[in-house]
């Protein structure tokens, strides 16, 4: 149906813990995520599970984080691993108010201690006959792995993105030089909803006092209705990143 709106969070959650590793603060982030009730939320360093933390946490939620934050308000949700370790892994994560149609991780990582993968699913939203798909990202910290899953990344979009439906991809992406532009716009048509609202990037990290430009939200096949960048309370004393926030509407 054109004109349904579709609301969008990306938010690197730093594992539910502060900054500095000194706190828990999981429950807080689920309160601050629930505020802002968007229909769609791509999540990076999310625990799918993590035993060494349930004794030495009182509050460290029974099921996994994924679920923990879900719970209630996004019914569907999906989960890919990025890093597996002795006490359990971590990875992405695409919390949805909406059904998926299909979903599937797609492993990217070049380095055994930096495991890194693609979530990409596919959601349908009610009253419509057209499928988002929707890709959650955490690139990795060197140039030549980034470049190498980008371009990844663009030759899934081109094989499994019919160029009728709409894309949006949402995560880290580690990208302070602004190469993914090379692999995502010129070649894709992909844009990032905040440079060309604003002009440039938002500045998502550190959450304290964010100078770079770590976090993106690119479309495609969409039309923007609003964009921020959360950096007031509570976001700046809860995870090392900030999260963004952009609202579309089908076309």
């Amino acid at each position: 149906m054109s004109g349904t709106s579709i609301k969008v969070l990306t938010y690197n959650i730093h594992k539910g813990f502060s900054a500095t590793n000194l706190r828990f603060i999981l429950h807080e982030i689920k309160n601050s995520l629930r505020h802002i009730d968007a229909h769609i939320v791509f999540l990076q360093e999310v625990h799918g599970e993590r035993n060494i933390s349930k004794s030495h946490f009182d509050n460290w939620p029974s099921n996994r984080q994924f679920e923990f934050l879900a719970d209630q308000v996004w019914h569907h949700h999906a989960y890919g691993k990025n890093a597996i370790y002795k006490s359990g892994h971590h990875g992405n994560a695409i919390l949805s108010k909406y059904p998926f149609v299909e979903w599937e991780n797609i492993n990217v990582s070049m380095l055994r201690s930096a495991s890194r993968s693609l979530l990409h699913g596919a959601i349908q939203i009610p009253g419509t006959d057209q499928k988002i798909h929707v890709i959650c990202v955490h690139l990795g910290l060197f140039g030549l792995e980034r470049e190498q899953q980008l371009s990844t990344l663009a030759k899934r979009i081109r094989s499994h993105v019919p160029s009728d439906e709409p894309l949006i991809i949402a995560g880290d992406f580690n990208d302070w030089r602004g190469r993914a532009e090379y692999y995502l716009h010129h070649d894709l048509g992909v844009k990032e909803v905040f440079k060309n609202t604003h002009g440039s990037y938002a500045r998502t990290f550190p959450a304290w006092l964010p100078v770079l430009s770590m976090d993106r939200i690119y479309f495609r096949g969409l039309a923007v209705v609003n964009c921020m960048h959360l950096h007031g309370a509570p976001w700046r004393r809860l995870s090392d990143h900030i999260p963004l926030f952009a609202e579309f509407r089908l076309i």
